[in-house]
């Protein structure tokens, strides 16, 4: 009777990083996937900055601002503490990201962001080989935004924090 309960009162968050953790059981796949994941978020971010905007008075970060937000909406719904620690997450991405199309410029930021984002995803399918399994993403597309919370859950869970 107690298992039902408790599978009753898991959080959907939990059953996500549960069938993640499951393709990612190989110490070496989880330690890249600790570099590589947040790399990739970083790049799609710096992608989406490098996007022109057509309204003249608004800088330029407008599309990767919307996503940033789209997402943090979905991480705060399925967890309030994880969603702060990507927002934190999210914050810190986009100060980089000004200050890297700042002092270089948008085509040397979109030259590294592709860079930083071929390199990441080839360091993650190796991952996988070297795990076996193939990546969670293509079993559906929600794991790739549950990639960078559970890489910030295994954080909270080192720093002895709930989520």
């Amino acid at each position: 009777m107690d298992a039902v309960n408790t599978v009753a009162e898991e959080r959907p968050i939990d059953r996500w990083f549960a069938s993640y953790s499951g393709d990612h059981r190989n110490a070496t796949n989880q330690s890249i996937h600790v570099i590589a994941v947040p790399a990739i978020l970083w790049s799609v971010i710096a992608l989406l900055w490098c996007i022109p905007v057509p309204i003249t008075w608004f800088t330029a970060g407008l599309w990767a601002a919307l996503a940033m937000f789209a997402a943090w909406m979905f991480y705060y719904r399925a967890s309030r503490a994880l969603g702060l620690g990507m927002l934190a997450v999210f914050v810190a991405m986009s100060w980089l990201t000004r200050w890297l199309s700042l002092r270089y410029g948008l085509q040397t930021l979109l030259y590294a962001a592709i860079a930083v984002f071929v390199v990441a995803w080839i360091a993650q399918f190796i991952g996988h080989k070297i795990e076996g399994r193939k990546p969670s993403f293509f079993t559906d597309l929600t794991y790739l935004l549950i990639g960078p919370a559970w890489v910030l859950s295994k954080l909270y869970r080192k720093l002895g924090w709930k989520y």
